[in-house]
Formats: structure tokens, sequence, C-alpha cells
């Protein structure tokens, strides 16, 4: 299976979980919660809306990813979804936008800074992580 073909299966994975409507709407659900810094929503929200989309990568997407090479492990980041291994090099999408340290690492900013990416923003960051395994694979 080529990269390009496990991102289209990433996508259709997650579609089978929620529509993108049913994605969007947890999004802003958290973020409105982080921007109006509601501690008891954010207890409530942040826990399912992280483990539902690292379920489906880590789970309904196993094979997706055996079958391209691609090695996936709990994510480094606290927004991260899975840390995705191909041919040496690692990377990590993320739902939210993050700016790197110096150190290197990607932050997010909380309450008042935090944006968490919509739906198609979270797949583009997909495509991206792919595409940079898959400058690493030779492979198209």
């Amino acid at each position: 299976m080529t990269f390009k073909a496990a991102l289209a299966q990433i996508r259709t994975g997650h579609l089978m979980v929620r529509t993108v409507e049913e994605w969007d709407a947890l999004t802003f659900s958290l973020s409105s919660a982080y921007h109006g810094k509601d501690d008891e929503l954010i207890d409530e929200l942040l826990p399912p809306y992280l483990q539902s989309w690292r379920t489906v990568t880590t789970y309904v997407l196993r094979d997706t990813f055996d079958a391209a090479g691609i090695t996936v492990t709990a994510p480094e980041h606290p927004w991260g979804i899975a840390t995705l291994a191909a041919n040496g090099t690692t990377c990590e999408p993320l739902l939210c936008e993050a700016e790197d340290s110096d150190e290197g690492r990607a932050e997010a900013a909380v309450y008042g800074g935090l944006r968490l990416l919509r739906f198609e923003e979270t797949m583009s960051a997909y495509s991206a992580s792919l595409g940079k395994l898959e400058q690493t694979s030779g492979m198209d």
C-alpha cells in the first residue's frame, strides 16, 4: 500500500466513526471550554476527544498502517494523535496549532491561545506527516 492510499483510508476510518460535522462539533465544544476557562467541562470533554482520535488511528487503521510500512505508537505531544514512523523517520500529527519552541518541540498555548484544528485541517496534518514519511521511503 502506498502512503497516498493510506491517507485515503485515514479519512475513511475517521468518517466511519463520526461525520465531519460531528468531529468539528467536538472540536468546537472543547475549544469553547478552553476559551471560557471552564476546567470542569475541559476535564469532561478532553479525555474522550483525545481517545476518539487516537483509537481510530491505533486500532481501526492498524492494518492500513501496517500495509504501508508505518509503525504507530503513542503520541509524545499532549495534543498528538500518534507517533508515526517509517524508515527511521518519525512524525506526529497534532490536533491543534503549535509553534516550535527553541528546543524544536511543538508547543500549544492553552486557554486563550489554544486553537484546535477542524477535521479537514487535521486531515491536512495527517497528509503532511505522511508526506514527510514518504520522502524518506522512496514510495509514492
